[in-house]
């Protein structure tokens, strides 16, 4: 996918920049796999908003994935791609031997035609799924799991990609994007290669409208807001708030660290915090 830029018939068109979907299908999604998607405008069960700068946006329909691709050895054609407005990667609807049909997140290099399965152990192509404990090592995946039969968790967001580096003690060592290196057990899933749409963060809107059209309304800064509202506000004139950045309820933000989970810090190798050598 290419990214596509506008005539400058308006401000807004002028900066705009999409990714190129004219490959994508253009019809509505399979029915079947699909269900309506209730918006909370970020309001809880009393009507309290309970997540800021969630409101609007257009109508969506939930499509199911399959995170699982527990269907082993039964081949799939690919159908057609597909957009999808709950995430930014691409989607293939696939239709197994035997009639059954199921939606999986689209690999790079994935075309519409293409055969794919999921099994033990399979051929190392794109869109195909298998154990990590059969991965050569090297394979760059996606949609991992961290529990068997959970479903990917993963490596699911456009772009986005797992390297398996090695394997030690019964379990598979992976490289994360962040630079995380972490055990996952062999007999979790992994799909081959990368996540479709990765120019999905090249892309520029041009105007506000746009992504309040995605559901995402605008923040106010603390600094301008009052003491009241704010730990950040008040003060003579304009100030940068006089302390390290927290939320509007005094928890610190920007980097701070909020993991607190012992059980699986032994899984992980290396953080995605450690500094990286020069």
């Amino acid at each position: 996918m290419a990214l596509k830029s506008y005539n400058p018939t308006s401000p807004a068109r002028r900066a705009l920049i999409l990714v190129d979907k004219s490959s994508l299908w253009k019809g509505k999604p399979l029915k079947a796999l699909t269900e309506g998607k209730h918006k909370t405008g970020g309001r809880n069960n009393k009507g309290h908003v309970t997540s800021r700068g969630i409101a609007g946006g257009h109508k969506q329909k939930y499509r199911f994935i399959d995170f699982k691709r527990r269907k082993w050895d039964m081949p799939a054609v690919v159908e057609r791609m597909e957009y999808d407005p709950n995430r930014t990667a691409f989607i293939a609807l696939i239709k197994y031997a035997d009639g059954e049909q199921a939606y999986i997140i689209a690999p790079q290099r994935l075309a519409v035609g293409d055969s794919v399965v999921a099994g033990e152990k399979t051929d190392v192509k794109p869109g195909n799924a298998m154990l990590l404990s059969t991965m050569p090592v090297g394979t760059i995946c996606h949609n991992v799991e961290m529990k068997p039969e959970k479903g990917g968790q993963i490596a699911r967001s456009a772009g986005t990609y797992v390297q398996v580096v090695g394997r030690d003690r019964g379990m598979v060592i992976v490289r994360l994007n962040s630079g995380e290196q972490r055990y996952l057990r062999g007999d979790c899933m992994g799909t081959v290669g990368a996540v479709s749409n990765p120019d999905n963060q090249n892309q520029n809107f041009g105007k506000a409208g746009r992504t309040r059209w995605q559901g995402r309304r605008p923040l106010t800064r603390g600094v301008a807001k009052n003491p009241v509202d704010h730990p950040h506000g008040g003060g003579e004139g304009r100030t940068s708030g006089g302390r390290h950045p927290v939320t509007p309820w005094g928890k610190p933000t920007k980097g701070a660290r909020t993991r607190n989970n012992k059980q699986t810090d032994k899984l992980i190798i290396r953080s995605r915090h450690a500094k990286k050598k020069r």
